[in-house]
């Protein structure tokens, strides 16, 4: 009967402990918690001032562009099929060559401005740099752009973001946030490992991360280099554009065990130092 108490008691403990960590939690999300109506509504006006900054700067993108043809003036347009980045590929690589600071800074504006907003369409953008540029600058640009544009999006959501992380993904931002703490040690590791693999959105990463604090600086690196395997297949793809009908034709089951092996290795360091951890302790 007493080693049943002892055992009882030592499994309330343990449970109690787990409700304090889920306690904790759940406080350090309510931070997030707007304390007025006037708070959710700020965030709100702020997030839309913001915004039509960025379009504005877009449109003075638009019109830095060379005069062009009705008909190719169309295509200047943010891919939504593989048919749209054809005909804007196209148009670019006309262009090119002749207007090469104009292309390359709409390419870089149009991709940071969709990754900040959390706009689909740079799935396209990433296979369109393998049909325009050297495989070395198109993978650079894509991995920069990711990097700032969803560190951008960090940006705005640590701004603004809060208070809609915590009505509409307070139980997964928790449940996020608990396992960040225990790869807080090697977060590089875990973000890259994150951005190779599809077990959480981006989206979801990108606004969440200043909630659960996770350094700005982790994060630009962790994406930086995590987008990149990804990546490799989109612009390894997009040297033979005219060929694809559908984004989903850019992957391949070989890409897919590539990425898989990535995603190991890049996760490796960690178990071994925790094994290591062990023998020493």
């Amino acid at each position: 009967m007493a080693k049943k108490r002892r055992e009882r008691r030592e499994n309330d403990g343990v449970s109690s402990e787990h409700e304090d960590v889920k306690a904790e939690d759940t406080q350090e999300l309510k931070e997030a918690q707007p304390t007025e109506g006037g708070s959710a509504r700020m965030s709100l006006l702020i997030l839309v001032s913001i915004f039509t900054f960025a379009a504005s700067v877009m449109y003075l993108v638009y019109r830095n562009f060379p005069e062009l043809p009705d008909d190719e003036m169309e295509k200047l347009k943010i891919p939504k099929d593989m048919e749209d980045a054809k005909a804007l590929g196209t148009v670019l690589s006309k262009y090119k060559d002749t207007y090469y600071s104009q292309v390359l800074v709409a390419y870089f504006a149009t991709y940071i401005f969709l990754q900040t907003f959390a706009i689909p369409g740079s799935i396209f953008l990433s296979i369109l740099s393998g049909y325009l540029y050297p495989f070395p600058l198109a993978l650079f640009l894509v991995c920069l752009c990711s990097g700032l544009g969803a560190s951008f999006c960090y940006s705005l959501s640590y701004l603004v973001g809060r208070p809609i992380v915590y009505k509409y993904l307070t139980e997964r931002a928790r449940k996020w946030s608990q396992q960040v703490e225990k790869h807080r040690d090697h977060l590089i590791n875990y973000i890259i490992f994150l951005r190779i693999t599809p077990f959480l959105p981006n989206w979801f990463i990108n606004i969440t991360s200043p909630v659960i604090n996770v350094p700005l600086g982790v994060f630009f690196i962790g994406t930086f280099l995590g987008v990149a395997p990804p990546s490799f297949v989109a612009i390894n793809a997009g040297t033979t554009l005219y060929k694809l009908t559908t984004a989903g034709e850019a992957v391949s089951w070989n890409s897919l065990a590539v990425l898989g092996v990535l995603a190991v290795l890049s996760i490796l360091p960690v178990c071994f130092q925790k094994k290591l951890q062990k023998k020493l302790e």
